[in-house]
């Protein structure tokens, strides 16, 4: 997918809620020992189908989490909810991290598993079903449900790129 059908989002004038994915302590071995730092993946969203992942790192907990936010703000893009829900079922893959994510009907909740529930909620899905395949690696799950959800178009994206009317997309 080009970066051009991808559209970005200025986070200045949105609501964002912040959802920590992932905190690690990293160290880093010297001659005068171990030197401890963290590292933070956060998820912010709108909860009305704007979300953004970023990555934070500092000798602090509270500073990695706030570089994150700052970071997921710089990365924000537009999903199409439809109902609570996606438009079509997408497959997503980033490193080895493959994730499957599939429209449900209402009442179905988020079937998913820790961070791609943290990227769908903070979407706005409130009825999907997921499933994580391969890797399990925080990072990558995340950046895959983000490329799954970037890569999702409804039926007026479908009618704009092909010329044709809203209703010949849906009578053929």
């Amino acid at each position: 997918m080009s970066k051009s059908t991808v559209k970005k989002v200025k986070a200045s004038e949105l609501d964002l809620q912040e959802k920590v994915v992932k905190i690690r302590r990293v160290a880093k071995v010297t001659k005068g020992g171990r030197t401890f730092s963290f590292s933070a993946l956060v998820v912010v969203g709108d909860g009305n189908g704007i979300v953004g992942h970023g990555l934070g790192k500092a000798h602090e907990v509270v500073e990695a989490i706030a570089k994150g936010i700052d970071d997921a703000k710089k990365n924000l893009i537009k999903v199409p909810v439809i109902n609570g829900s996606l438009p079509h079922e997408q497959m997503g893959k980033f490193g080895a991290a493959i994730v499957m994510i599939k429209p449900a009907t209402q009442g179905t909740g988020v079937i998913a598993g820790g961070p791609m529930r943290a990227v769908l909620e903070s979407a706005g899905v409130t009825d999907v079903l997921a499933k994580s395949l391969g890797s399990s690696n925080p990072h990558n799950v995340v950046k895959a449900t983000i490329n799954a959800l970037t890569t999702l178009r409804d039926a007026h994206r479908v009618s704009q790129e092909r010329g044709i009317s809203l209703n010949k997309v849906f009578n053929g």
